[in-house]
């Protein structure tokens, strides 16, 4: 993976200027069509799942995975949102499984009390 600093160099090295990031390739190196498809997405997971023995992985499972990963790591839920492609911010929460936890609620800690 590379690091969100050199992302803009290595879509200029690759000479991607609009479209998807992520294409199919000819065996002569010539990109056509515009992506890869979902069966080729489907084909690399369970390959690299047979590679590592990973039982009944499929690529929905690594967006799950991506998602909560990146609210663990304290992601904007908008954000998050937005990389999931949901329409609203209630089915992110859904998605991750948020709750609210009243015995740590947020704004308990606003530093707004009384002098």
């Amino acid at each position: 993976m590379f690091a969100y600093s050199s992302r803009g160099v290595w879509i200029r090295a690759a000479a991607i200027a609009d479209g998807a990031i992520f294409r199919r390739v000819s065996r002569l190196d010539k990109i056509w069509g515009d992506g890869i498809t979902p069966k080729a997405i489907w084909q690399m997971v369970r390959a690299a799942a047979k590679r590592t023995d990973i039982k009944n992985l499929a690529p929905h499972d690594l967006r799950r995975t991506c998602a909560r990963l990146c609210h663990l790591a304290a992601g904007e839920l908008e954000q998050i949102q937005f990389l999931l492609g949901h329409a609203s911010v209630q089915t992110t929460e859904r998605y991750l499984g948020c709750k609210q936890r009243l015995s740590q609620a947020v704004n308990d800690n606003l530093g707004l009390e009384d002098a």
